[in-house]
């Protein structure tokens, strides 16, 4: 490129090997990043706030006024850590390439032992739902989002199974993203004008879906908090409604499942006396609602930091926890359990009971890439791999990649390393079941979609104990 664009910056970066194109103030021949380039302009610094960014330092304290990356009012459901487990034990973080060949072969032997009298077989439950029929049949779809439809029609399809689209819920999409899960699932519930739809997802994000649903009447309400941080009794509008709800995600990262299994599962345990585990949440004796704080309750950590900017008035602000939500069903469709984390995880008392602990885990983690990063001889194709597998815009996340490929590739054959993967995938989510157990619900591992559509196409549900559903599958495959 000889030349800039036309009002586009004028420095050359070398990284890109082309012109910035951020676009220039009248009369300018850099933008406000490369200003510093033109002679007579302030030195400009990088800004305390984000050092991805820099500001002219005249300007410093008008910009940390109204710079992105401020301190801003914490909304009254935060509580910090709410939903992070214990920080008390550290997992060992141990590259695979760093352990010996014994090593690794005693911890082949631990996980075989440790999945006996584990179910080993999934079945499949590749279902669809009449309302995302016309948009599949839609010509203009490219296969990227024909492919992210047909996962949504089958999360849809199994949440009909298991009767969770019928009656008054709140649908709670954990990671939402551009929450296209939670418009499907308002247009399959569409004539019902009792339903809540909360969208949680820590990051800013664009081209929302939200804005369809502004004049609908089931009403669409984004948390804007990480996971870990989220006390789903302290939010106004379901303390308002006081509706069932339901837990749904499409791809939930890692550890980000187990976090949305304790926000949702989990009483929170005061300071002064810890509740004791509950058989299943369940509405509790009367607690203060949200007119009615309790007298003389000190600001939690949901209040404004000092300095920071007024929060409106909120009648629930400062309020008492309630007695937590009404779960009456769960499906989440699971995702890269190499970034799981021993302590966020919710089946710790499984793995101790089998023997295991934290340097275990941590090793299983980064073993159960190798179901999915690829592996195959050099001579061949790689698998059909989900085109949504990448960072930006899209809301599936990218496969482990295989940084060790010959490390142990005569100890454990490649075929060999995927079924292993997939053991180490299967115990994590063993833990995760029996954690679900433990709380008064029957949970369930079963194939969603195939590998052709995505090669994380496993779908964990659960649904009370006491509720018998009737559940359809077609063929059985074997791990």
């Amino acid at each position: 490129m000889a030349a800039p664009l036309p009002g586009r910056c004028g420095f050359y970066l070398e990284k890109k090997n082309r012109f910035c194109k951020m676009v220039v103030g009248k009369g300018k021949v850099f933008c406000g990043e490369h200003a510093n380039m033109e002679e007579g302009n302030s030195r400009r610094i990088v800004c305390p706030l984000d050092p991805k960014h820099t500001v002219s330092e005249d300007r410093l304290e008008k910009h940390l006024k109204k710079c992105n990356s401020r301190l801003k009012p914490r909304p009254v459901y935060y509580v910090e850590d709410r939903n992070a487990g214990s920080a008390e034990e550290d997992e060992e973080q141990v590259c695979l390439s760093q352990r010996s060949r014994a090593e690794l072969q005693s911890l082949i032997l631990k996980l075989q032992t440790a999945v006996e009298g584990l179910q080993t077989e999934l079945q499949d439950s590749v279902l669809s739902h009449d309302v995302l029929q016309e948009e599949l049949n839609n010509p203009k779809n490219g296969e990227s989002a024909t492919k992210h439809l047909k996962q949504q029609s089958s999360l849809l399809g199994n949440l009909q199974q298991l009767q969770l689209l019928s009656g008054s819920r709140c649908f709670v999409e954990f990671g939402a993203g551009k929450g296209k899960l939670s418009h499907w699932i308002q247009q399959a519930v569409r004539t019902r004008s009792d339903c809540l739809f909360l969208l949680v997802e820590r990051s800013s994000t664009r081209f929302k879906v939200d804005g369809k649903h502004q004049d609908v009447d089931a009403r669409f309400e984004r948390l804007q908090v990480d996971i870990q941080h989220l006390d789903l009794s302290r939010v106004p509008q379901l303390r308002q409604k006081r509706i069932p709800v339901v837990g749904v995600g499409k791809h939930l990262c890692g550890a980000a499942t187990d976090l949305a299994l304790r926000c949702l599962f989990e009483r929170r345990e005061t300071r002064e006396e810890a509740e004791p585990p509950c058989k299943r949440p369940r509405p509790g004796p009367a607690e203060p609602g949200p007119a009615d704080p309790e007298p003389g309750a000190e600001p939690g950590p949901a209040d404004p930091e000092p300095g920071a900017e007024p929060r409106p008035a909120d009648p629930d602000a400062g309020a008492a926890p309630g007695p937590g939500p009404d779960v009456c069903g769960l499906a989440v469709a699971l995702c890269c359990h190499h970034r799981c984390a021993w302590r966020h995880y919710v089946g710790k008392d499984f793995f101790l009971q089998k023997g295991l602990g934290a340097a275990e885990f941590a090793a299983f983690c980064r073993m159960s890439s190798w179901a999915t990063c690829g592996l195959r001889p050099a001579n061949r194709d790689p698998p059909p791999q989900d085109p949504a597998n990448r960072t930006g815009d899209d809301e599936e996340h990218e496969p482990a990649e295989d940084t060790e490929p010959d490390t142990f590739g005569g100890l454990v054959p490649a075929e060999r390393r995927q079924r292993i993967g997939r053991l180490c995938k299967l115990l994590i989510d063993g833990g995760r079941l029996d954690f679900l157990r433990r709380k008064g619900f029957t949970g369930r591992l079963s194939r969603y979609a195939g590998p052709q559509v995505t090669l994380e196409n496993v779908l964990l549900t659960a649904v009370p104990s006491e509720h018998t559903h009737t559940h359809t599958h077609t063929h059985t495959h074997t791990l």
